[in-house]
């Protein structure tokens, strides 16, 4: 076949070929489909707590409990797609997603929902991190993999602002548990073209001494963190119980290290932080998500409990911020090849900051056009290129053998932030509020006031954000290095 330099244009034209430009559409859908799911329940709780008689405290755990176990099995998750493979991880994720968003639309008790959600959140553990192990390990060279990454990291901001569009104009039409019933019809979709475009996994990438300690350890030292970090706000920072499962969590997750550290076959080699800049760039997506998330949480809060927008409306101010991240996902993916992914991620992380700054400066009776569009676009440029930069810069440099688990890091890292983000973001607009209650303010001034001090600290984590990114790598989208093969 004449040497090295046919396979190698045969491998960057392939997003160039009809099979390749379906298989990446399929892969974005299945990244929309997990990323969407995070925010599209929102808009409906008000309606979920009126028909099935939830209490304030365990309404929470209808968004919660997704995040939970989306969280706490994302690394488990990863590991697996390398380990049992790809295609068969990502299907079991994706039937997963679909019989229990299914049970979720038609659950008429608190209970049979919540455990929905949580199975959601296990499901979605499977998807997202197979489905970019797939990407990374198809699209390897060139141009395919910049367009590929830009693509990718283009959905995931743009999913979160689509959630709460969907999410409202499903609520105010068909009702609330077309929330769920989305998922099945999506997943039924998504499933044929897995099998007709993605390649079927070898039976010798299966391991006989798979890591069952350290499978454990893990999975229960995340579920524990993300659960302390979500009930901290309610149970208070420097309350024994919080302090208590922090520090089991940091006991579980020490106790991971250990094990991985020693185990001939680990669930986590630790030899893959030794990859330049990687730990850097999931650390800049952990804090970046927990801003973020502050903004979207606490401004549908803003526009529906103080200026009295429907969840229609409020669904719809979002949608400009969908132009604005797609416009910067397709600036940034071709920007990567020209300066590196640190100035994108830097750039990106300095313009949300900066909208962040205007939105924490809303009135009480803001207009969407003066008060909210402006900051809405300024973040808009600033998350597509975050989300861009930040995936390729995470994932720049992994062998193949390690692909899923480096996405795993790097979503689970995203899971993380936003747990964290909602837990301090929480308190401090909950303090605030609490504050200016006491002193007799009308209550819109309250929680206003709250919201304010919420999105200046997402604003000032977005800075942080943008010192970190200068300890990253400055990857120029390329190709994953040789797999390394693992002890069978």
């Amino acid at each position: 076949m004449g040497g090295s330099a046919r396979p190698e244009a045969a491998a960057a034209s392939f997003l160039a070929t009809r099979r390749g430009k379906f298989t990446l559409a399929l892969l974005c859908a299945v990244a929309f489909l997990d990323f969407v799911d995070a925010s599209i329940v929102n808009v409906a709780l008000p309606d979920i707590r009126t028909d099935l008689g939830f209490s304030t405290q365990s309404l929470q755990w209808v968004p919660s409990g997704y995040l939970l176990t989306y969280g706490g099995f994302m690394l488990l998750g990863g590991r697996l797609a390398d380990l049992l493979g790809r295609r068969r991880v990502l299907v079991t994720g994706t039937a997963l997603i679909g019989i229990s968003s299914f049970v979720g639309g038609l659950a008429e008790d608190p209970g049979l929902l919540i455990g929905a959600r949580l199975a959601q959140g296990v499901g979605a553990a499977m998807m997202l991190p197979a489905a970019l192990s797939i990407l990374t390990t198809t699209f390897q060279e060139g141009a395919d993999r910049h367009r590929a990454l830009g693509m990718w990291g283009g959905v995931g901001g743009l999913a979160s602002a689509v959630g709460v569009f969907l999410g409202g104009l499903l609520t105010d039409g068909p009702g609330w548990r077309w929330v769920f019933f989305v998922n099945p019809v999506a997943a039924a979709l998504v499933l044929p073209g897995i099998f007709r475009l993605i390649d079927g996994d070898r039976r010798g990438t299966r391991q006989t001494k798979f890591d069952l300690v350290g499978s454990v350890l893990v999975t229960g030292g995340m579920l524990l963190l993300v659960f302390a970090l979500v009930k901290a706000p309610d149970q208070g920072w420097g309350s024994a119980r919080t302090i208590g499962e922090l520090a089991g969590a940091a006991v579980l997750l020490l106790a991971f290290l250990v094990n991985e550290r020693h185990h001939q076959t680990p669930l986590l080699p630790l030899s893959v932080f030794r990859i330049r800049g990687l730990a850097a760039a999931d650390i800049a997506g952990l804090i970046a998500f927990a801003g973020l998330i502050a903004m979207f949480f606490f401004l549908t809060l803003y526009m529906q409990n103080v200026l009295g927008y429907s969840p229609i409306r409020t669904g719809a101010a979002y949608l400009p911020l969908c132009f604005g991240v797609g416009v910067a996902a397709g600036i940034s993916s071709q920007l990567l090849t020209r300066v590196g992914t640190r100035p994108v991620i830097v750039a990106g992380a300095l313009l949300a900051s900066g909208g962040l700054y205007h939105l924490s400066r809303i009135p009480v009776d803001g207009s969407y056009l003066t008060d909210l569009f402006p900051g809405l676009m300024i973040v808009s440029f600033g998350l597509g290129a975050v989300f861009v930069g930040v995936t390729t810069a995470a994932n720049a440099g992994v062998s193949a053998d390690k692909a899923g688990l480096a996405a795993a890091l790097l979503n689970a890292s995203q899971q993380v932030g936003a747990a964290l983000g909602l837990a301090i973001f929480s308190a401090v607009a909950t303090s605030r509020t609490n504050h200016m209650l006491a002193r007799h303010a009308p209550v819109p001034n309250a929680l206003t006031s709250g919201f304010h001090r919420a999105l200046l600290t997402g604003s000032a984590f977005l800075l942080v954000t943008a010192v970190i990114a200068l300890r990253t790598a400055n990857a120029h989208g390329e190709a994953p290095r040789a797999a390394v093969p693992e002890p069978v």
